[in-house]
């Protein structure tokens, strides 16, 4: 009896033993963290799955895309209107520059936004104010974009001389510049956006209104008839045609020298012959493109308005070059002079 109850003591106790041995460690460690030492983390994520099992993704946020802005002649419905060239500009002209024949139309009366464009008429009024083009004048903050927010590399307090501010608004179409011609105009702003108008009724450009010289603004409107009459007149001035088919300009703005280039690379395309050009956009305007060129053995005048796509103005042009070059014959269209 007392064997039988000295085995059952041992064992309790060997079973005492073994359970304090297994809970020493836990002991260990939790003494161990609360004493200040680091305390062996778990993971979650280290986990391994178990064989078979895969461990579900988390969901992607995806940023949100904010839809691109209609243009006015998307919203008119001008883009519906089909052509032989399948042209991606809801409207098109190219005109005989010498003869004003008619080549080319696709709502040529259409009345838009067009964007820099306006840089065209901006350079006509500054140069027929026959203002010394060295003189040196200075971007403000009267010339920073409020409107549309664009960016620019002329920071306030550029100083540039005036010829520089007009090959930079030519040929990069840079705003500041642009802004900072009309505002150094005899008469300030306003005068100066007087004179754009007083000019455009003078070329017979009824359809035309400016309300400032950058095109910035979207009521800055024409027609691509009118933009032939603009570009006719805009050619007869060497400056114009030099600066706004130059290729690219360095220009020193404080102690940095800073390379512009060309808004339009037709004007390195050897396939072309350009004489005048600007190039545009804003979202209410599309991507716009007038240039007087060499094509065919003509001088010719191309308006490309409201484009679909960020290089489709581009693939127009080259479409109606190579119908152009073809031979192909008759124009698409009953050829008619360029009259109201």
């Amino acid at each position: 009896m007392r064997l039988k109850m000295g085995l059952r003591w041992v064992a309790l106790l060997s079973t005492s033993a073994l359970a304090l041995a297994l809970a020493a460690p836990a002991a260990m460690a939790i003494t161990s963290a609360a004493d200040g030492s680091p305390m062996p983390s778990v993971s979650k994520r280290s986990a391994k799955p178990a064989p078979g099992r895969r461990t579900p993704a988390k969901p992607v946020r995806k940023a949100a895309v904010e839809p691109a802005r209609p243009s006015l002649g998307e919203t008119q419905g001008l883009h519906r209107t089909e052509d032989p060239l399948e042209l991606k500009s809801s409207v098109a002209l190219v005109v005989d520059q010498d003869t004003d024949q008619v080549l080319f139309s696709k709502n040529p009366q259409a009345v838009l936004p067009i964007a820099s464009i306006t840089k065209l008429m901006t350079a006509v009024v500054v140069t027929e104010a026959n203002l010394p083009a060295d003189e040196v004048l200075t971007i403000t903050q009267d010339d920073v974009d409020t409107e549309k927010g664009s960016r620019s590399r002329l920071t306030v307090g550029t100083r540039l001389t005036r010829g520089e501010m007009l090959h930079l608004a030519l040929m990069s179409s840079e705003n500041r510049a642009a802004h900072a011609l009309g505002r150094h105009y005899p008469g300030g702003l306003d005068a100066f956006v007087e004179a754009m108008n007083r000019k455009a009724a003078e070329l017979g450009m009824a359809d035309t209104r400016y309300v400032e010289p950058t095109g910035l603004s979207s009521r800055n409107q024409s027609s691509a008839h009118d933009l032939t009459l603009l570009v006719k007149a805009a050619y007869e001035y060497p400056i114009i045609r030099e600066l706004s088919t130059s290729p690219e300009a360095q220009v020193a703005v404080g102690r940095r020298q800073l390379q512009f280039h060309t808004t339009n690379g037709l004007v390195k395309n050897p396939n072309w012959d350009i004489g005048l050009q600007k190039t545009g956009y804003i979202s209410e305007a599309g991507r716009c493109l007038v240039m007087s060129a060499q094509l065919a053995g003509r001088k010719l005048i191309m308006v490309l308005l409201d484009s679909a796509g960020k290089y489709s103005r581009i693939g127009d042009a080259e479409r109606i070059r190579k119908w152009l070059t073809a031979g192909a014959g008759a124009p698409l269209l009953q050829s008619e002079p360029l009259v109201r």
